[in-house]
């Protein structure tokens, strides 16, 4: 299954089986007014870009999608929060957000962490989650699918993130996850998420997510395998650049 990419509008439109009631976008990298480490279609204002640059950034993403309200724009912080868009301001400390009302974007935005957009089958209900190791080791999945009263019934889109050969981490972020994911059942997937390395191991986030969905009764869950990392020309990664800029991910009921 492809995606539909619109490299005029600096975004490419997910594949997956949605009601038609609900519409998602994902942002590449270039196309945009963002200069040098931030080149050049940077959606946030936190990382150093000319503020200016980010204003026309997000204006001509609001162009492209057409329509619809103005995204909630979170201050992320990589923790469990998710907070209803429809009741909240911009800058909110959240990392995520939901919706039940039509024209309201759910965003998070992304340099190597997985952005998770979620729905349900009646098309009712969206939400969009950002997921680093440490959002997913406190229980962000968890918290993302109580917010839906069947979790048989929600269907799950993992953006791109950093792939498991680029991102390295110790054994502390993998003693992390014991809490959260069941050993004893999902032994040989978590082998496939951490595989050694030396003394390290490498971390695939992807599959991390697709382990506790599963535990969560979730197994619609399809996905974007891209790597932030290694595709220099579309997506921001902090990884590899330290200061650099956001690619968003949204969602919304049209």
């Amino acid at each position: 299954m492809s995606d539909s990419e619109d490299f005029k509008r600096n975004l490419f439109t997910p594949k997956w089986p949605v009601p038609n009631s609900v519409t998602s976008a994902i942002t590449f990298r270039f196309g945009g007014m963002s200069s040098s480490s931030f080149g050049s279609n940077n959606l946030a204002t936190h990382v150093g870009d000319d503020p200016r640059s980010v204003a026309s950034n997000r204006r001509n993403l609001l162009a492209h999608i057409g329509g619809i309200k103005s995204p909630l724009w979170l201050n992320q912080v990589h923790g469990t929060s998710i907070v209803d868009a429809d009741e909240c301001q911009d800058g909110i400390m959240a990392d995520g957000s939901y919706s039940r009302k039509r024209g309201r974007v759910c965003l998070v935005m992304t340099a190597d962490c997985v952005p998770i957009l979620l729905c349900n089958r009646r098309g009712d209900q969206v939400a969009a989650v950002h997921a680093g190791w440490k959002g997913l080791s406190k229980g962000i999945i968890s918290r993302a699918v109580s917010l839906f009263r069947d979790p048989s019934q929600v269907l799950v889109y993992l953006g791109p993130a950093i792939g498991a050969d680029a991102y390295e981490v110790d054994e502390h972020v993998r003693t992390a996850f014991l809490d959260v994911v069941d050993e004893r059942n999902y032994v040989d997937r978590l082998a496939q998420a951490f595989k050694p390395k030396k003394d390290r191991f490498t971390l695939d986030l992807r599959e991390l997510a697709k382990i506790q969905f599963s535990q969560l009764g979730v197994h619609s869950v399809y996905g974007d395998n891209r790597c932030t990392f290694s595709d220099e020309k579309s997506f921001f990664s902090y990884r590899r650049d330290t200061i650099t800029g956001r690619n968003a991910s949204m969602i919304w009921l049209r």
